[in-house]
Parts: C-alpha cells; structure tokens; sequence
C-alpha cells in the first residue's frame, strides 16, 4: 500500500485524489491547504492522517482547536507546508494552486519521495532547479496534468531520440471564436463558464485567456526536454484527446479519454502499473466526431508570450506566471479587464531583469516584483 502526502487536498485536484485514494486503498499520512479549514477537518478525521499544514497561519490555529480531540499534528504556513511534504511517504501529490507550490515540491524532492506534479508552477519557475534536484535525489516526476499525462503515457516505450513533435491539445475554453472586441468587456462569470472541464477559479480564466496552454508548453519543456519550437499546440474542442506525440516515422501516438482529472491522478499514483478505473469510461461512437485546429494568438496574446518567455529562458517564464498570477487576482476582484491581463504579463516580461543561472531566491525576487510591475500599471 502506497503512503501519499497530499498538497492542496481542499481544491479541485486534491478532492479527486482523496476519491482515488478512497477507492483504491491508499494510506494518506499528511495533508496540506490553503484556509478551507472545515474540508481540510473532514478530510485529516476522514484519512485518519498524522499531520495537516495550513498556509493561513489564523486559520491553522482555529484548526488545531478543532482537531484537538485527535493525535493530528498542525503546521502553519509556508515552513509547515514544506514540513509536511517533506513527512515519510511514498509520494507526495502537489496540486497547491500557483508558485507557492514550488518550495514545497523540492522539500518533498529532498526528502526522496517521487512528486505526481499538477503545480505546473513548480516546473515553469523552477524547472531546471528542480530537475536537478530530482536527478540528485534519484526520484520521479510524475505529471498529473491532463495533458502531460497523456504526453507521459504516449512516450511509454519509445526513445527520446525517436520523437519529432508533442501535440499539446487546448479546449479553447469559454471564448472559443471571440475576438479582441467581443471581449473588451468579458465578464468574470463568462470568463467562469467553462465548456468541459470543472476546476478552481484561476486555472479556469487561464484556459479562458489559453495563459495555461503557455504554462503547459514551458512545462512540457522541463517534463519532455523538447525546445517550444518541437511543441504544438492544437485546439480540440471535445477534450477527449489530450495530448500526443507524432514520432520521426509519422507515427502519432496520442491517450484519449473523458475529461475527468481522476484517470490522470490514478496513473500518476499507480505508475508504471494500471488499475481499473471505477469511473466514466470513454466511448468513441456517442463522441462521433474530433476536430482540431491552430488556436487564434492574435486574440489571445498569453500563449505567445509564454512561448516567448521559454525561447528566451532564465527567469522570463517567472515573470509571465508571477504577472499573470497578479493580474487574474485584479480580474476576478473587479479591477481589471479580461484583456488587460495579456497586456500586464507582457509589460512584466519585457521589464524582467534576465539571468540565465539562477537560484530560488531569484525566482522568488522575479515572482515579486513581477506582481508589483502589474499593479504600478493598472
């Protein structure tokens, strides 16, 4: 039986993964979230686990009172996240939301326990830091992303040198066919709808603004080892093929199946092996029909500027994620409009102060004042 630590059990991902580990059996020792105290409660009594970390120090301290009936351990704050990824485990699921993900991602690498990563920021701020250390520590990088998963999975078998290009499929999310001025004045909630898939509310304006099909790209970059250029992206409306490779034959090998982040979760939990899946299965003959098609970056800036920030390495892809993170923050307040998070991330990539060698404490410098450069320009 699989020990699991579970970072940002309280979101979308993390109560997808407690379904998983509920279903098949899973010892969960620890977990770890944002301020959703009274899930996070449900969840440590529920799992039976040795400790819980809370990023809101207030909202730890109300739930050590709440949990002070049990043995559970409770961790505040960024040092008590990172101590609980860092427990003995066998693996530990990071799904935080953003890059306050990427320190805890390298305790729990120092630590020795493989990572099913779905903190694409992890990767996009500090792939080849992280990289390393996971090559230092012999240990795996497992994605969870719906997208990298299938990359993943589409490899299995093949060498590295054999492949040509990574597919890297988009929904097109809710504005799918709008143009600059259909979107002049977006709102939140249209922003909010999307099509397919059901996830937290930045992830959602990400897709909505194809930011996170840019993230994608520099994180297939440190996932795969292929430059931007090797990778395309494809907008497939029905999210049923989630991403491939087309090989040096021709050959193309993609994973197709529901959009339901539950079968990636279990992969990257069960890897190398497959267990049943108690879930939705596909079925091709109700689907019928697969399309696809370039998506339309004239409209949607952030995943050229994205593609940009990996061309030019160093600490650009920080900066877009950093701006980006400020600006969908303003977005969903109210203060901003959708189009002028593309114009924020790209005043912060084009104000960036490069360095092609860095450390974590540049990253988070750049991450910083990367915020602050949007918010002097709203």
């Amino acid at each position: 039986m699989k020990k699991l630590v579970i970072l940002g059990s309280t979101g979308s991902i993390g109560t997808q993964a407690l379904e998983v580990c509920r279903r098949d059996g899973y010892k969960v020792v620890a977990l770890a979230a944002g301020g959703n105290i009274e899930l996070l409660e449900k969840q440590a009594r529920e799992f039976k686990v040795k400790a819980v970390a809370v990023f809101d120090e207030i909202k730890a301290k109300e739930l050590k009172i709440k949990l002070a009936d049990t043995d559970i351990s409770v961790f505040s704050g960024i040092d008590g996240v990172c101590f609980v990824a860092g427990m003995e485990a066998d693996i530990a699921l990071n799904s935080i939301v953003g890059i306050a993900g990427l320190r805890p991602t390298l305790a729990a690498i120092e630590s020795g326990k493989d990572i099913a990563l779905a903190n694409k920021e992890t990767l996009v701020t500090g792939g080849d830091i992280v990289n390393a250390k996971a090559k230092e520590k012999g240990v795996k990088i497992l994605p969870v992303d719906s997208e990298h998963s299938a990359i993943f999975q589409s490899l299995q078998g093949s060498p590295q040198k054999s492949v040509r290009k990574i597919l890297l499929t988009a929904s097109g999310g809710p504005f799918y066919k709008k143009t600059r001025k259909d979107l002049e004045n977006a709102t939140v909630k249209e922003a909010l709808n999307h099509p397919n898939w059901s996830m937290g509310a930045k992830i959602t304006i990400d897709s909505a603004t194809l930011m996170n099909k840019g993230l994608e790209v520099i994180e297939a970059v440190h996932l795969f080892g292929l430059p931007a250029s090797d990778i395309e992206v494809l907008v497939h409306r029905q999210s049923i093929v989630h991403s491939g490779v087309e090989f040096s034959d021709g050959a193309v090998i993609a994973q197709l199946g529901t959009p339901d982040m539950r079968l990636p979760i279990q992969y990257a939990l069960t890897y190398p092996q497959r267990s049943d899946y108690a879930f939705e299965h596909l079925n091709l003959a109700d689907i019928g029909t697969l399309t696809f098609e370039k998506p339309d970056t004239q409209t949607f800036r952030c995943l050229p500027l994205c593609i940009k920030a990996i061309t030019e390495g160093g600490l650009k892809p920080t900066a877009v994620n950093g701006a980006n993170e400020q600006a969908v923050k303003l977005f969903l307040e109210g203060k901003i409009k959708f189009l002028q998070i593309a114009d924020l991330v790209e005043k912060a990539l084009e104000s960036v102060n490069n360095k092609k060698e860095f450390t974590l404490d540049d990253i988070l410098e750049t991450d910083k004042l990367s915020r602050e450069c949007v918010l002097k320009n709203i």
